[in-house]
């Protein structure tokens, strides 16, 4: 029976990440009222913390993008990667990292996208080489990142007090470290441009010879045209960065209210890490919204706040559906592995990111398969060391920063492959994801 179940709970997730946009939320309660009214399943809690914690975060990354801050801090970047065109292939990925690693979001990418792509193209460099692994730094840059609901969510699931700042201990050197390998390993990769047939044949054209030889584009909303409180902005969430990052450092000033264990406060009457982000990111936005007089109307006419619904729902769906499933076949499932990965655990890094690679969610991944984990015996070093793994969302080239990255690169070097799964962004993911992965557990076993 539990193939069956399994079955089913892939075909829903296939066919969610097709229709893209809520479809895995909505395909993932399909797949929940099969379980619930066929199987007889006992549904779970919904995740009601990880739900509030992006909803949390994402409104303090739309209130920073409504202030100007995150158009201050792209304009930045776009400085650092035109002054070293040469060495853009490293340049871009780990200036890419540090930008959404600081704003928690990899959505950061799709405006520097354009700017790697014109700036390698200008300088006869293969674009698809910094594009690929800079789209892989952005989805990397979640799996560390203080402000990301993925980060939120492990150190939610670990519920050790200083959980938060392992992981930043852990995976931000071990990502940076699977970067570079991946810099490395694509420096050379495919042609190079000068000698590649397509673009040769492109550039016979001469508005597009024009296009690619001519004058650099002018960023429209550069560093000139900032918004009057886009720095106070970027302060402002760099300060709550920073609160939440010595909480997690130094656990003992959290406070001690007392009252029922919950949701918001630990079984010792300690306020729970998770509460404490949410309290602090929202507070940080209205702090944004009074310090640089935006207009609150403005952040819900953001990007990031409009895509936070379709984060809620996609996480709501497929994370209920998925820990009903697994839920119900606890014991089964503990039974069958717990041998193997109580020898091996590094084994589990695979179902990591296999699920990463179905839900295209790096926080739905780590709220469905930590847990697991735990229940299995892993230590949460390992677990910790295994984070980075839920980055498989690159394995299906159907994700929108590899969309995007293929659609800005006119040269056409960055490419689907014949086969579907032959595309540009497998290699170095590949690379980038092992590398960290075991960068990680070496760093674990050293510091934890």
């Amino acid at each position: 029976m539990i193939i069956v179940e399994f079955i089913i709970l892939l075909v829903m997730i296939l066919i969610g990440s097709r229709m893209k946009g809520i479809g895995l939320g909505i395909m993932g309660m399909v797949g929940l009222m099969i379980f619930v009214f066929v199987f007889k399943m006992p549904p779970t809690d919904p995740p009601v913390a990880v739900l509030l914690i992006i909803l949390a975060i994402v409104t303090t990354a739309a209130t920073l993008q409504a202030a100007g801050g995150l158009q201050y801090l792209v304009a930045l970047a776009e400085q650092i990667i035109r002054k070293n065109p040469n060495h853009i292939t490293f340049i871009a990925p780990f200036t890419t990292y540090f930008l959404c690693l600081f704003a928690g979001t990899a959505h950061i990418v799709y405006s520097l996208l354009p700017i790697i792509s014109e700036v390698s193209a200008k300088k006869r460099i293969r674009p698809e080489r910094p594009l690929t692994v800079s789209v892989i730094a952005s989805h990397l840059s979640l799996t560390g990142s203080h402000m990301s609901a993925a980060t939120a969510s492990l150190a939610a699931v670990l519920a050790y007090s200083s959980a938060a700042i392992d992981i930043m201990l852990v995976c931000i050197p071990s990502c940076l470290i699977g970067i570079l390998a991946s810099a490395l390993f694509v420096r050379k990769r495919g042609i190079e441009l000068n000698e590649d047939p397509e673009f040769l044949e492109k550039m016979k054209d001469p508005i597009f010879a024009k296009s690619i030889d001519g004058p650099p584009l002018k960023n429209s909303e550069g560093i000139s045209n900032l918004k009057p409180g886009a720095k106070t902005a970027v302060a402002i969430f760099g300060a709550a960065i920073l609160l939440i990052i010595l909480f997690g450092a130094f656990p003992a000033i959290i406070p001690h209210v007392g009252g029922e264990a919950g949701f918001s406060v630990t079984s010792s009457g300690q306020i729970n890490l998770a509460t404490l982000i949410i309290m602090i990111t929202l507070t940080a936005s209205a702090c944004i919204l009074l310090a640089t007089k935006t207009p609150a109307l403005e952040v819900a006419k953001a990007s990031l706040f409009t895509s936070m619904a379709t984060a809620v729902v996609s996480v709501l769906g497929v994370v209920w559906m998925s820990s009903t499933f697994m839920a119900s076949n606890e014991a089964l499932i503990e039974h069958t592995f717990r041998d193997i990965v109580a020898s091996h655990p590094w084994t589990f890094a695979f179902a990591l990111f296999l699920m990463g690679a179905l839900t295209f969610s790096q926080a739905a991944t780590t709220r469905t398969m930590m847990p697991i984990g735990i229940a299995l015996g892993i230590s949460s070093p390992h677990l910790l060391a295994m984070f980075p793994a839920v980055n498989g969302d690159f394995l299906l080239p159907g994700y929108p920063t590899l969309v995007a990255a293929m659609d800005f690169d006119r040269t056409g070097s960055t490419k689907i492959g014949k086969f579907v799964i032959n595309h540009s962004f497998l290699l170095p993911g590949f690379v980038a994801v092992i590398v960290t992965v075991g960068a990680a557990f070496l760093l674990s076993s050293l510091i934890l």
